[in-house]
């Protein structure tokens, strides 16, 4: 598995009970609904690292379980920024195309074999205004523990992804507001959307 602060993520999947791959994610009895999304999207990518397989059928694998757990508009816009009001619904439209599918590159091409790697989702989550903050740690056979929080907002009844934060202190959408603000800012939606569609080509490759 390749280091895990690259992913992003950009990501929920089907549900850990269909994929029967609870014994590799600590949960509690009585988890609360933004928490057990986590552990869905947890063992979505767990299956398709014991599946294996080159890094399109991963993509394929993870493309649904992504758009299930993430708010992938709302990730596109803050990313874009104040610029996003002046886009055409057809910019915005081909904007959330290449970012959703950046976003699940990163998981494909990081999450890419299985070696032992195990995930520990809170139970207990902290809440933030109209936000729930899931805390997990992602255990790697090989390397450090890496500590994740997702912020998560309620989206048409479900508990969504927001913002993913490293070691408890990086943003992963602020980071990629401030990467790609001048691709935005000198070339508007199209240029963004060939930045991002020439990142997912060396992602898939």
């Amino acid at each position: 598995m390749r280091a895990p602060l690259k992913t992003v993520a950009l990501s929920a999947a089907a549900l850990a009970v269909s994929l029967g791959l609870a014994p590799q994610i600590a949960r509690a009895e009585g988890v609360d609904p933004a928490a057990g999304q986590i552990e869905a999207f947890d063992s979505a990518l767990l299956s398709t690292m014991k599946a294996g397989g080159g890094v399109n059928s991963r993509f394929h694998k993870l493309e649904p379980a992504v758009e299930r757990a993430f708010n992938l508009p709302a990730m596109a816009q803050y990313t874009v920024g104040p610029a996003w009001a002046k886009f055409t619904d057809a910019e915005k439209a081909s904007v959330l195309e290449a970012f959703t599918r950046y976003s699940v590159a990163n998981y494909a091409s990081n999450f890419s074999s299985y070696s032992g790697e195990t995930f520990t989702v809170e139970p207990k989550v902290d809440e933030r205004g109209p936000d729930k903050l899931v805390h997990t740690r992602l255990v790697p056979s090989h390397h450090a523990p890496v500590d994740i929080v997702y912020r998560m907002r309620q989206s048409g009844g479900t508990w969504k992804i927001i913002d993913i934060f490293y070691q408890g202190s990086i943003s992963q959408l602020t980071t990629r507001r401030s990467d790609f603000a001048a691709t935005v800012a000198s070339g508007g939606a199209s240029a963004l959307v060939a930045h991002l569609n020439a990142l997912t080509d060396k992602l898939m490759k």
